[in-house]
């Protein structure tokens, strides 16, 4: 896993991930995030911020069509806005982001998965990139690079088992993690693609599926 990264973070930099002004804007972020692409939730966000409406006072004020109608871009905004809403009042409710984040790691993953909407993956976002824990962050693109790098023997692995296998292999760091995951995503997008570009890729000599398409490619 160290030379996964070592090698990502050489080719690509640092990723300066997750964009954002304030932890809360970052959760925020993350719940829009849901089924949609990045560029989505940015005209999302840019729409709250015009209205001030990115503290969970607000999001708790503002009306139900308003807040749906402002983050339209991000898709699904009835369930979104919905979310929102649960998360802002699990915020106040819980004394404030600096006040949940004394709370132990699993003990707030525990609470945020108790959130109606909330599933692993926002959860750890949150987590990592807004409480600044420890935590690694699983997605798609995770499951992929790791079944193409042959780590992993399916893309259908348990959430919890990838997560961890993940991190007993790299030094607990939040801020390595969060690099770590922010490079990957980078990794997917201009390499490991569903129909990868394999040529300039910087991890193809550790590649299982690279090796099968070179043998197939050597014997046609």
């Amino acid at each position: 896993m160290r030379e996964i990264f070592n090698r990502l973070l050489k080719c690509f930099g640092p990723q300066y991930w997750w964009p954002a002004d304030t932890e809360f804007e970052v959760c925020i972020g993350a719940i829009l995030t849901q089924n949609t692409a990045w560029s989505n939730v940015e005209k999302a966000i840019a729409n709250l911020k015009k209205e001030n409406l990115l503290s969970p006072e607000a999001i708790i004020k503002v009306s139900d069509g308003r807040l749906k109608e402002l983050i339209r871009p991000a898709g699904f905004y009835n369930q979104k806005a919905e979310r929102l809403k649960a998360f802002s009042s699990f915020i106040l409710n819980g004394g404030g982001i600096e006040k949940l984040s004394r709370l132990s790691l699993y003990d707030l993953r525990e609470k945020l998965l108790s959130i109606k909407g909330i599933g692993k993956e926002t959860a750890d976002s949150m987590i990592l990139y807004a409480f600044k824990k420890p935590i690694f962050v699983v997605d798609a693109y995770t499951k992929r690079l790791l079944f193409r790098l042959g780590k992993i023997d399916s893309e259908k692995v348990d959430y919890d088992v990838l997560r961890e296998m993940v991190e007993v292999c790299l030094p607990s760091d939040a801020e390595l993690f969060g690099e770590f995951h922010a490079l990957i995503v980078r990794q997917c997008k201009e390499f490991c693609k569903k129909k990868p570009s394999c040529k300039d890729c910087s991890l193809k000599d550790m590649c299982v599926f690279y090796r099968k398409v070179a043998a197939e490619g050597s014997h046609r």
